[in-house]
């Protein structure tokens, strides 16, 4: 299984995906929480890797996670335009109702925080990465 990290300063997105890409778990929780959130899934599930994006303080984050986790190996991804392709598919996951259906996708603002989606992004951009080389 794999272990998508959407690093920020506010909150972070976590997705766990399997090699068949399907999700087992998601959450956007507060960056505070993030290490020992990480710690609860590596003992949660068997992750034999870590995608995280290589934007936003992923340095930072990097070395905060290797430190905490010696033995999790970290590989980054390019998160660009991940946030825009979260968005679209947040609408075709939960798909707009009554009025706001006559709303253009591009105007709509999602709900809620979709760092999480953009995790599971991340995971996948990997897998197609390993795929396409």
């Amino acid at each position: 299984m794999l272990l998508g990290f959407d690093p920020g300063k506010q909150k972070c997105g976590i997705a766990v995906m399997g090699l068949d890409r399907k999700l087992h778990f998601q959450t956007v929780i507060p960056s505070a929480e993030a290490i020992a959130k990480v710690g609860n899934l590596l003992n949660s599930y068997p992750i034999s890797l870590m995608v995280m994006g290589d934007q936003t303080a992923s340095q930072q984050w990097k070395a905060k996670l290797q430190s905490s986790f010696p033995d999790l190996r970290i590989i980054t991804v390019d998160e660009r335009y991940s946030s825009e392709q979260a968005r679209q598919r947040f609408w075709d996951i939960y798909p707009a109702t009554g009025l706001m259906k006559l709303v253009p996708r591009g105007m709509r603002s999602p709900d809620r925080p979709i760092d999480d989606i953009v995790a599971a992004i991340l995971i996948e951009r990997y897998l197609s990465r390993l795929i396409s080389s």
